[in-house]
């Protein structure tokens, strides 16, 4: 990777008359702004299908493409819906905000539509992309099936014990019953990706790469646990007895109860983590450069007893190593990673990001403390890592600046010699691109100075997250020009 920067943008806060960003209009907007702006990457929150919660870290997939991001006026263009059908639709009132109910009450619907009139159409090129794809498609259409036939319940609370087992007498009865909706999820997942190969190869001319962020756990509720529980620490009637999470830490007090199930590495480990394998190389079909998030997770990971209500009452327990991460950097040597290494780190999680070569984060956010010194601080980098403002999971720098003590504000501005003319938000951001560090990466947020109200994720919280969306308008040239002067000055473009 060479010295350049990007922007963290989630597919879903893009603007669009339908709701939620997609993979649309808007999309390739942005990689003309991004290419105007000297920028390198187009970084993206995870692309699968959400669930409850909507949190894009707990997809119902690890391999799918997520429903509501395909472009319904793509669709239309190609026949498959009328204007009327999709304009006569609520998608909600607020362009700031997805309204994920709406989306989810009234997205499938339309998808229906298009299906029936574009399966046949289509035949021969649904049946290529569904023999490219089937060690997961087929398992993930009938899981989405199974799931509206029992009312969208998690597959732990299925009232047919025989399919909830994923036993193949049941997979075959099931698959004959909701054939009409395994189809329609096999067609969703064509046109997405359909979509997605799209804007990469248009992405691709324009000189931007996409950097994905792959979350280290799967949701308990997903085709991949009912499907596999195999690779999973399940008891036997395929629940969980401990969960991931993370202890209490800078976020949360009670720490973070993700919920996820644990990997059973002892067993991934006889046939060469087989599954993670599949997993990455799915995923250098989406993306070329791969974030690995919650990398120390790999060294120690902290298993909650399930049931519990906070984080607090977890442990420690020894991960798989270089064992695994060794195996993926030697597999897909041609890939390019990043690990998330923030959070508690011991000299076991430093040497093991040394050992794997791979860059980690450093976060503007968490340098500026006034009474201790930081690693995060610029001065103390190393070129092999990657420098950000903050992450999702980080307040824009304008509300930062509201939120921080003033202590630490005044050591920033003094550290970094910002003054009004520049402002605050752009004397952070050239903190970083003038830092060693080979990546930069800012929120879209920092570069238009959003602060109350556009947060994409506040850690901890059950509501309120991954509905922000930028506005119509709001990316400009002035702003494309602004930034691509500082990319230049620092030797960021390529």
């Amino acid at each position: 990777m060479k010295r350049s920067s990007a922007i963290l943008m989630a597919i879903s806060s893009l603007p669009s008359p339908h709701g939620i960003g997609t993979l649309g209009k808007s999309a390739y907007e942005f990689v003309d702004f991004l290419r105007a702006a000297g920028q390198s990457y187009w970084q993206l929150l995870p692309l699968g299908p959400t669930s409850y919660g909507d949190s894009p870290y707990q997809s119902f997939s690890t391999f799918a493409g997520n429903p509501y991001l395909i472009d319904l006026d793509m669709l239309i263009e190609e026949g498959l819906l009328t204007e009327d059908e999709v304009k006569s639709i609520d998608w909600g009132s607020d362009p700031r905000c997805v309204d994920y109910g709406k989306i989810y009450s009234n997205r499938y619907n339309v998808l229906k539509l298009a299906k029936q009139r574009g399966w046949e159409r289509d035949e021969a090129k649904i049946k290529a992309f569904a023999d490219e794809n089937r060690h997961w498609l087929m398992d993930y259409a009938l899981f989405m099936a199974v799931k509206r036939y029992f009312g969208m319940k998690s597959w732990t609370e299925w009232n047919d014990e025989e399919i909830r087992l994923h036993k193949s007498e049941a997979v075959d009865k099931y698959s004959q019953l909701l054939n009409e909706d395994v189809t329609l999820f096999v067609y969703i997942q064509y046109l997405f990706f359909k979509q997605w190969n799209e804007l990469k190869e248009y992405a691709h001319k324009n000189g931007i790469q996409f950097i994905g962020d792959v979350p280290i756990y799967v949701a308990l509720d997903s085709a991949d646990v009912w499907a596999g529980p195999q690779n999973f620490q399940l008891d036997e009637r395929n629940v969980p007895v401990e969960v991931a999470g993370v202890p209490p830490d800078y976020f949360s007090a009670d720490g973070q109860l993700w919920g996820n199930p644990l990997y059973d590495y002892e067993g991934m480990r006889k046939d060469g983590f087989s599954w993670w394998i599949n997993r990455i190389n799915g995923y250098t079909k989406l993306y070329d450069v791969i974030r690995i998030d919650h990398f120390r997770g790999f060294e120690s990971y902290w298993a909650v007893p399930n049931g519990e209500n906070t984080a607090r009452n977890g442990r420690w327990v020894k991960g798989p190593g270089m064992d695994l991460v060794g195996r993926l950097t030697e597999t897909f040597s041609g890939i390019e990673f990043i690990a998330e290494d923030l959070g508690y780190p011991t000299p076991e999680v430093s040497k093991l990001l040394h050992d794997s070569g791979m860059p980690g984060m450093k976060v503007l956010e968490f340098a500026f403390d006034a009474h201790e010194p930081s690693d995060y601080l610029p001065h103390n980098y190393c070129e092999n890592c990657i420098c950000y403002t903050g992450t999702h999971d980080n307040p824009p720098l304008a509300l930062w600046r509201e939120e921080a003590s003033g202590a630490d504000i005044e050591f920033a501005k003094k550290y970094l010699g910002i003054n009004e003319e520049e402002g605050f938000d752009f004397g952070i951001i050239r903190g970083g691109m003038s830092s060693v560090a080979k990546l930069f990466v800012a929120q879209m947020q920092d570069y238009l100075g959003l602060g109350s109200g556009n947060r994409m994720n506040t850690p901890g919280t059950q509501s309120g997250n991954w509905t922000w969306r930028m506005l119509n308008g709001e990316l400009s040239n002035e702003l494309a020009e602004k930034i691509h002067e500082m990319a230049r000055i620092y030797g960021r473009i390529k």
